[in-house]
């Protein structure tokens, strides 16, 4: 942003604003933080309270008042206040916070915010394209201030978390996932950009709301659909050259035809897919450090047959690919379940994305019989249908396995199909779980478990960090199989000794740095990367995270 520093002083450019109009921009303010010497500079004298704090007597500002907070609702709308007044100060503390913070900013609260969005709408934040944008989107983002952006993070809306279509509501889930890349990543701020593609909502309950944000009408589908996302897409490669596009919370007939359209000719993921599947097949390999043999020796069964499910099945399969097995023996290990049953192949009329895992078999109606026949080692919950997974589903996969796993990767914490309580419990302390929502702690037969979250934000940071950083052309599978890897293997015994699957959210950024390190390294592999390759991968993705420190500037 700064253009010189000399001796760790930033030399004030000609353009930087001063008095109110700096005290408003949340990228520059520095609030209370501004000293004697830079008020006089900057014409801040009189605008503030006359004490300069340091950054950290802020940071105990913000901690009182955030955790007098009752509601987790409350305490987002006071983060969202903050970030939108002084970004360096809210991505210190989040960065700093992780275990308090991340359930406030992303899930589970950022769920009930999307519900609630249109009522607690303070300023816009991000870029909304409507369908009434078309034929001029790129008109639209060239509205947006900042030119060198590398991430962009998209949603239509139709399928926010488990909670279905809430327009332009989802909003905060871009919002979120960036402000994810930057604290779990340190990838800098003016380098995201949220997006809603505002295409209408077929949500009864929000076109009746005159609080709801977004337009008042069905959802644009068919061509018309497909022309405005085709239009975004060649505008905002266009306005930000180089730029990575994740697609997020798009509803299953969209997510995948969308991916498969667009992976092979820019740079693009869903993560609901792909960032879902590395998450737990990390959580699968930090498993098999506990019950030991190979991942090609596993049943998977999943209790859902969407972009998760479908997702985690395919990369897990290939993981056992890598091992030296036959691609389709590979998916013969991993099932999916769905509304109507088994997927299996005599059923009629199966999407295409189920059609790799419908395997010969006779159909079978519920879960737990499946379980009974099937005789998975791991069960994994994706299908955002709550307390699916109950005390006679844990007990007959405790019955099958000296240690059971059981994701329970649904989210919010009202769709996970247990609780980690309920895991231990019905389990005798000998499941091996993860779950999508925070859980606290669980005291069970004289020890204590700590459940840690099969999170994608432990994945999807890392990934972008390492594709901006070599300047990726292409995101691959490799490079999330990768991720995977490099995630489980941050995994220490002592993580594993107290049941946790993941390390802790508190080393989320170094965490980030060996996924983006192997991200990288995948990217100069396949020749997909745009820069030299450096010496040390790890050294080189370090230097370029973003630190939320206020620049001290020279006030001669």
């Amino acid at each position: 942003m700064f253009t010189k520093k000399v001796g760790g002083i930033t030399a004030i450019p000609s353009w930087f604003p001063k008095g109110a109009a700096l005290l408003r921009d949340p990228s520059l303010n520095k609030g209370t933080a501004f000293t004697a010497a830079e008020r006089d500079a900057l014409g801040l004298r009189g605008l503030l309270p006359h004490h300069p704090n340091t950054q950290a007597e802020q940071v105990e500002r913000v901690l009182e008042n955030f955790r007098r907070k009752t509601s987790n609702l409350d305490k987002y709308v006071n983060l969202a206040a903050l970030h939108d007044r002084n970004e360096t100060l809210f991505f210190r503390i989040i960065t700093d916070h992780p275990d308090e913070m991340m359930p406030i900013i992303y899930t589970p609260t950022v769920g009930l915010a999307c519900q609630q969005y249109g009522h607690i709408f303070q300023r816009a934040r991000g870029l909304f394209v409507s369908a009434t944008d078309r034929h001029q989107v790129e008109s639209v983002l060239r509205n947006w201030p900042e030119r060198n952006v590398k991430m962009i993070v998209v949603t239509d809306g139709e399928r926010i978390l488990g909670l279905g279509d809430l327009g332009a509501n989802g909003m905060g889930i871009p919002i979120g996932k960036l402000a994810l890349y930057t604290a779990a990543a340190g990838v800098d701020p003016t380098q995201c950009l949220p997006v809603v593609l505002d295409v209408g909502t077929n949500n009864a309950s929000l076109l009746d709301d005159p609080l709801y944000i977004g337009l008042h009408q069905k959802r644009l589908t068919g061509a018309p659909y497909d022309e405005l996302v085709d239009e975004f897409i060649h505008a905002a490669r266009h306005v930000f050259p180089g730029v990575i596009i994740q697609f997020e919370d798009f509803a299953n007939h969209n997510a995948f035809r969308l991916l498969k359209k667009y992976r092979n000719s820019i740079c693009t993921f869903n993560d609901d897919i792909q960032g879902t599947a590395a998450v737990a097949l990390a959580g699968l390999l930090s498993a098999l450090r506990v019950t030991g043999g190979k991942l090609a020796d596993q049943r998977v069964l999943f209790l859902g047959a969407g972009e998760a499910a479908t997702g985690i099945a395919e990369l897990t399969a290939a993981a056992i690919k890598a091992e030296g097995q036959d691609l389709a023996d590979a998916r013969a290990r991993c099932w999916l379940m769905d509304s109507q049953g088994l997927v299996v192949r005599s059923r009629a009329n199966l999407a295409e994305h189920k059609l790799p895992f419908a395997h010969d078999h006779a159909p079978i109606a519920d879960f737990i019989t499946a379980i009974r026949t099937l005789k998975p080692t791991a069960i994994i919950g994706v299908a955002a249908v709550g307390g699916t997974f109950t005390q006679e589903v844990v007990e007959e996969m405790t019955r099958l396995n000296a240690r059971p796993v059981v994701f329970a990767l649904s989210n919010p914490t009202s769709k996970s199909e247990c609780t980690a309580e309920q895991a231990y419990q019905w389990s005798g302390g000998r499941a091996l779980f993860a779950s999508g929502s925070p859980f606290d702690p669980v005291n069970y037969g004289g020890q204590t478990y700590v459940p840690r979250q099969g999170n994608n934000s432990y994945i999807f940071p890392g990934v972008g960090l390492g594709a901006i950083a070599v300047g990726a052309q292409r995101v691959t599978d490799e490079m999330f199989m990768a991720a995977a890897r490099a995630l489980a293997a941050q995994v220490s015994q002592a993580d594993l000794d107290q049941g946790s699957l993941f390390p802790p959210l508190a080393k989320v950024r170094g965490v980030s740095a060996h996924i983006a390190r192997a991200v990288a390294e995948v990217a100069f592999a396949q020749g997909h990367a745009s820069v030299p390759q450096p010496e040390d991968l790890l050294a080189y993705v370090t230097e370029q995270m973003y630190d939320p420190t206020y620049p001290v500037f020279a006030t001669d």
